[in-house]
């Protein structure tokens, strides 16, 4: 990047040099001539550790002091409350990581004016990018909360502030703080993130970087053809240019301290309990000296570089090091769940869920490494009270957070009970294959599907009986997994068909006038007359409709367009909206661009969409009454007859639950409530009913429209069709809840005269039942019971009767067993009507008397085959070889291993045929490992 990106005005006024690292070679602005290295780590070490930088202060008295001298600075910032650390506002990203995120990509593209300009905020923020390193390097967290001032501007207007004034407030801050000026370097730093860049400053004083201030003018370009060149990718400049600046608050306190490491400075109350529950003490008691000489050179070099250095023994870093590395990061990463749970994040195996239960589950095994008894739900809650002062909010879901963490404990605790037979079969094919290890694909793939840690994984496959002679598990394991998920996936995998259709189809309506939206202006209206603007492919654009597009899980309107002139009907099939163009799909073409039309709705179908669609709001709140406010919506679909919504939850929606949730909905329909829609800031909305308003989605623009329902019962961004009143929704009726995927529910649900069919439905499915069974409707429960009663003592009777048969059985297969060699004796039959399960069973107990067996069924379809072989015999006869022939005899397949294999087919009419191919098959290879004896 350009030196002239640097030429700012007070650094020649205040007399600052421009020079180069000698270590580093990177350019640094200082006020010291005699200073010729950057200052960063690892070019200096931290110099400040058991030396504080200025005076000591706590957490709340830094954040005060920033946000304070911003509010009062000459450009009066206003002070904003913080943002959620799940970015429920963003589509790319799951977690908050920087405060600047609170504003992209609207307010950074200039789509949507910022909520205030200039504006000062504390946000905390979550980075699992260097999980690894949390604990061991002293000065990596996952949660921090990042001090941002922030200005926008737009070229063309009056400029709020840019870089003088900017670093001009830095310089002030530190100076107040009373932080040496001459210490303090600014070093150049390009910076890339969320699709834009910019000249950049590290702020930096006795090893340690306390800020960054980011001075974002460039985008990047979607076509690779930009003007500006940074890191390998093209940029142009952007329309707007912004001061993005990051102060590490936490930094900040450590500076004041001194303290070895950032967690001692920010957790030392929560460290000092859990030292004493490790029955261990801490470092600096016994060891001040080595720890501050270890803590001087953590920015500098690695762990082992380190210990080489000082000839740390290996027992110290074992013994002491080590179990205090672990604590460091159960401190840390407590409260990074504190915020993550607090917030609404339910546990999950996937999205912001998985993070969630990356983080819970490394503190689980740091925990029962160390050996400490005391809950994490108990630590988390001791962070929750340090915290209330500042965030009182997370107090309010104290209760769901210890029903998470307790409920995720257990089922780790069962993951890992499976997960030993599931590693010891891995290990097992591995060693099969010749391998020596592991690979990491096999770990990553262990974790990310059955939950196991690789430190379990080496634990148990390197196991004698395992076999595995290594497990390599890479220093940033949990860093890697974490980044594969940090990312937000597209709703819909791109389909190559698709689109470039509608590429193609946004091009060719680009020039068209958006579609006046009559749906919204007159939502009970449905005819309306209108002008053909164009006629694309078999899609007719019109200049103003009624039809509804799909979307938001609501399907398209259908209906008619009638030419007025011809009198011609023309069905409308489907509805698309691309780029506030409508796109009406009409059947049988033949209408001209000009051509005036009447179109007409098909009202009972778009009647039940806005029933549900209203409906689905309504079941919604309902669930977060009940189920509790961490309730997100992952996904709904309305139809005519029936809705759906995911929301996520981290258990089953029990029967009283779900009954509660049906008749707090139907209690809001009954008492009629206002369903007002209507267009507002988004500013303005975002700061009066929060981010809840995103449940269905982020909408773009200036101006979103809100739903309200009541006084405020529930609100939400939503470009669908709604009842004006709650009654008009009709009866809500929960027809089931199901869970789909690991912390996420469905209910299923139909509203207004779908509900009443399904009402009457199930009346009828019970009228009929008991109709069956002879019994009045309320016996039928009891009646259900005592035939299931006795249906189960039938079955118990018959598996004892066929257990009598099968002994009888056994006596007479060992009756018909065939001599194929002098100490082998085979036995294959044909038993018609033994299930699977029975000749599986009978094969089993024969080949425990030492008899190679092959056993089939002649069932109605299908034949089924088992063959079972004794332990000893395997080297000679290998049941799954067996069976190969019998199963191509029968047309199918099948497959096992040498002692026991099982397959089939369908033509059952070869059943006789199969049993002598598998006999003559088993005679020719022993025949043949006799002649190879000979």
């Amino acid at each position: 990047m350009d030196s002239e990106e640097y030429d700012i005005e007070y650094f020649k006024e205040e007399g600052f040099i421009r020079k180069k690292c000698n270590n580093c070679g990177s350019h640094f602005w200082t006020r010291d001539k005699d200073r010729n290295i950057c200052g960063d780590a690892p070019c200096e070490i931290y110099s400040f550790i058991g030396r504080p930088i200025f005076d000591e202060r706590s957490v709340e008295e830094v954040r005060e002091a920033f946000l304070s001298f911003f509010e009062h600075c000459s450009h009066k910032h206003t002070r904003m409350k913080r943002y959620p650390v799940v970015a429920r506002w963003r589509d790319d990203i799951y977690l908050n990581i920087a405060s600047i995120a609170n504003f992209q990509p609207l307010v950074t593209s200039g789509k949507v004016a910022p909520p205030a300009n200039p504006l000062v905020i504390s946000q905390p923020c979550i980075r699992l990018e260097d999980l690894e390193s949390i604990g061991k390097t002293g000065r990596h967290l996952t949660m921090f909360e990042m001090m941002g001032h922030h200005a926008f501007n737009k070229r063309g207007e009056e400029e709020t502030y840019w870089k003088n004034e900017t670093v001009e407030y830095c310089d002030g801050f530190l100076r107040q703080l009373g932080v040496d000026m001459n210490s303090i370097t600014y070093k150049e730093a390009p910076w890339v993130g969320g699709g834009n860049a910019g000249p950049c400053l590290e702020v930096i004083t006795n090893g340690l970087e306390l800020a960054t201030l980011v001075f974002m003018d460039l985008k990047l370009s979607p076509r690779g053809d930009g003007d500006i060149s940074l890191n390998g990718q093209r940029y142009n400049k952007m329309d707007t240019y912004i001061v993005d600046t990051g102060y590490g608050l936490e930094r900040f306190v450590w500076a004041s301290k001194g303290t070895p490491t950032v967690y001692d400075a920010i957790f030392p109350g929560i460290i000092n309990e859990l030292v004493d529950a490790a029955g261990i003490e801490h470092p600096m008691e016994k060891h001040s000296d080595t720890m501050t000489k270890i803590a001087s050179l953590s920015g500098t070099m690695s762990s082992g570089e380190i210990a080489k250095r000082l000839s740390i023994s290996p027992e110290f870093i074992k013994n002491i090091l080590k179990p205090m590395e672990s604590i460091y990061a159960v401190a840390d990463h407590s409260k990074c769940l504190a915020f993550m749970l607090a917030d609404g994040i339910v546990p999950s195996n996937a999205k912001e869920g998985y993070l969630v239960r990356l983080v819970l589950r490394r503190a689980f095994r740091m925990l029962k490494a160390l050996g400490i008894e005391m809950p994490l739900d108990d630590i988390i809650l001791t962070q929750i009270k340090t915290l209330r002062r500042s965030f009182p909010e997370l107090e309010n879901a104290v209760d769901r957070v210890v029903e998470i963490v307790s409920l995720e404990h257990r089922r780790y605790g069962e993951t890992l009970s499976k997960g030993e037979r599931i590693v010891r079969q891995k290990a097992r094919e591995w060693k099969q294959k010749g391998e020596k290890k592991i690979p990491l694909d096999t770990l990553i793939n262990l974790y990310d599907t059955h939950g196991l840690p690789p430190e379990f994984v080496k634990e148990v496959a390197t196991e004698q009986e395992a076999g595995i002679v290594q497990v390599d598990i890479p220093e940033n394991f949990y860093s890697l997994v974490a980044s594969m998920h940090s990312g937000a996936e597209k709703e819909k995998e791109k389909n190559e068909d698709v689109e470039p259709f509608v590429e193609e189809m946004k091009e060719k309506t680009k020039t068209i006038p958006a579609t006046k939206k009559l749906y919204y202006e007159k939502p009970s209206a449905v005819e309306f007359e209108a002008t053909v603007l164009d006629v694309i492919d078999d899609s007719v654009v019109l200049d103003r409709t009624l039809f509804f597009p799909e979307g938001g899980g609501q399907p398209a309107d259908t209906g008619v367009l009638t030419l007025k002139d011809e009198s011609r009907a023309l069905n409308v099939l489907d509805v698309q909206e691309m780029d506030g163009v409508i796109l009406h799909k009409i059947e049988n073409g033949g209408i001209s661009k000009g051509a005036v039309v009447s179109g007409h709705v098909d009202v009972e179908r778009r009647i039940a969409h806005t029933r549900h669609h209203s409906a689905t709001h309504i079941v919604v709140c309902a669930a977060r009454k009940v189920l509790g406010e961490h309730v997100w919506q992952a996904g709904a679909q309305k139809g005519e007859k029936r809705a759906r919504i995911d929301i996520t939850h981290f258990k089953r929606i029990s029967n009283t639950e779900r009954r509660e949730i049906e008749m707090l909905a139907n209690r809001m329909v009954m008492e009629n409530k206002d369903i007002i829609a209507r267009f507002e800031d988004r500013n303005e909305a975002e700061r009066k009913y929060g981010f809840d308003i995103y449940q269905g989605g982020v909408p773009p623009g200036k101006k979103i429209r809100i739903v309200r329902i009541g006084a405020d019962d529930d609100v939400q961004a939503c470009a669908g069709t709604h009842c004006s009143k709650t009654g008009e929704v009709g009866p809500i009726k929960i027809l089931r809840t199901e869970r789909i995927q690991d912390g996420i529910e469905r209910i299923e649900y139909s509203a207004g005269e779908a509900a009443v069919e399904a009402m009457q439905a199930r009346e009828e499915l019970i009228r009929e039942s008991a109709s069956v069974l002879r019994v009045p409707h309320d016996k039928l429960p009891s009646a259900v019971e005592r035939f299931f009663d006795e249906w189960k003592q039938l079955r118990k009777e018959n598996e004892r009767l066929r257990g009598e048969i099968a002994e009888l059985e056994l006596d007479r297969l060992k009756g018909k067993a065939k001599e194929i060699s002098p100490d082998i004796k085979v036995i294959d039959e044909i038993l018609p009507t033994a299930d699977t399960k029975e000749l599986r069973k009978i094969a089993s107990q024969l080949v425990e008397e030492g008899y190679p067996t092959m056993l089939l069924n002649r069932m109605e379809n299908r034949s089924s085959v088992i063959s079972a072989v004794p332990s000893n015999l395997s080297n000679k006869i290998n049941a799954s070889e067996w069976g190969k022939p019998v199963y191509k005899k029968l047309g199918g397949g099948g497959g096992g291993t040498a002692m026991i294999a099982q397959g089939g087919g369908e033509r059952v009419e070869m059943v006789g045929e199969a049993r002598e191919e598998g006999l003559r098959f088993i005679e020719a290879k022993l025949k043949k490992k006799e002649k190879m004896i000979l």
